[in-house]
């Protein structure tokens, strides 16, 4: 490698701390330091933003980059492309990561453009072979998988959710952290944020569910969404949607799973009325154990499926809601029951 041999992360926070992906990120570029003997800089935006310091150096983060200034509390593309080529003109990394999603789809190109260098958009693997980033995305709906090589420095990557692991987090660990000035004029940029609206959600998230079950056109509308909400409340888990779903209005966006969606990798995926387009399937290859429930036998989300019910939700859902419930009552009558996936 040249003397650019670190890889520097951009952080994303949730409620103040680092997101779950951006932790997985950091896991990725500490393997990724080790082929290239370099070090790990985190790169972290917005006001107060101390206190996830000490998060990211845990979980693998070498050198912190602080950029506290409060234009930067919320992404606004303008303020955050110059204060985020500020500090990779400083820190000068081999590769920059962010995560695939709202945030970082938008500013990697825009960074990618104001640097002079190449990027690389949902990529699912990275490997340093022959001096140079090897990065596999999927493409063609994800039928197949394409490696690119960036013969530009620095190279930039969108990763995707749930494709790297987390370092287990060692509060032990010793980093620097560095200051970086950001003087940004609030009249230069050329949008700003005049309202947020947060949808409020209930019970667990998408990217954190081990269990969900999700729905698609086959459902017929929204009230179909209202059973699989009853399912998976009984299971412990979480609502997920197809596009079709979202589009039609049926359920919210952020329920929408798929290429265009959340990539999720839960131990139990129950797919009802779900086609098995490959846009649906390349947001949830790294389910475990996956279950269709379609009227259409012919469905492609068979192929995909361990196991496969064909019939009528209407009818399926509350029997297997009903039994649920059966053997959870089992349990306070003295009985065993595992809630697990086999």
């Amino acid at each position: 490698m040249t003397k650019a041999n670190g890889i520097l992360v951009i952080v994303e926070l949730k409620q103040g701390k680092p997101s779950g992906p951006t932790c997985e990120l950091l896991g990725l570029a500490a393997l990724l330091a080790k082929d290239t003997g370099g070090k790990v800089f985190a790169a972290v935006f917005g006001s107060a933003i101390d206190a996830a310091t000490q998060t990211l150096i845990a979980h693998g983060a070498d050198i912190v980059y602080l950029a506290d200034h409060p234009t930067l509390s919320e992404y606004q593309a303008d303020a955050w492309v110059q204060s985020v080529a500020k500090i990779t003109l400083q820190a000068v990394p081999a590769i920059v990561l962010l995560n695939h999603t709202a945030t970082g789809a938008d500013l990697a190109p825009r960074l990618a453009f104001r640097l002079g260098t190449m990027v690389a958009m949902g990529a699912i693997e990275l490997a340093v072979k022959d001096s140079a980033f090897h990065i596999t995305r999927p493409c063609y709906g994800n039928n197949a998988r394409e490696v690119l090589s960036i013969n530009t420095e620095p190279a930039i990557a969108t990763v995707k959710a749930k494709t790297q692991e987390a370092l287990v987090a060692d509060y032990g660990r010793v980093g620097e952290v560095i200051s970086v000035p950001i003087d940004i004029d609030p009249a230069t940029l050329r949008t700003r944020v005049v309202d947020r609206q947060r949808e409020v959600s209930e019970g667990v998230s998408l990217e954190s569910a081990t269990i969900i079950v999700a729905g698609g056109r086959g459902l017929g509308g929204p009230d179909g969404f209202r059973e699989l909400e009853k399912l998976a409340s009984q299971l412990g888990g979480a609502v997920g949607a197809s596009r079709v779903a979202c589009d039609l209005g049926w359920c919210p966006p952020s329920w929408q799973i798929g290429l265009t969606g959340k990539t999720v990798a839960p131990d139990l995926y129950i797919a009802v009325g779900i086609s098995g387009a490959s846009h649906h399937l390349a947001g949830i290859g790294a389910a475990k154990t996956i279950v269709s429930i379609n009227s259409d036998p012919d469905a492609a989300m068979f192929d995909e499926a361990r196991y496969g019910i064909v019939g009528d939700h209407k009818e399926v859902l509350p029997a297997l809601v009903a039994e649920i419930h059966k053997m959870k009552s089992t349990v306070t009558s003295g009985g065993q029951f595992t809630q697990g996936v086999g």
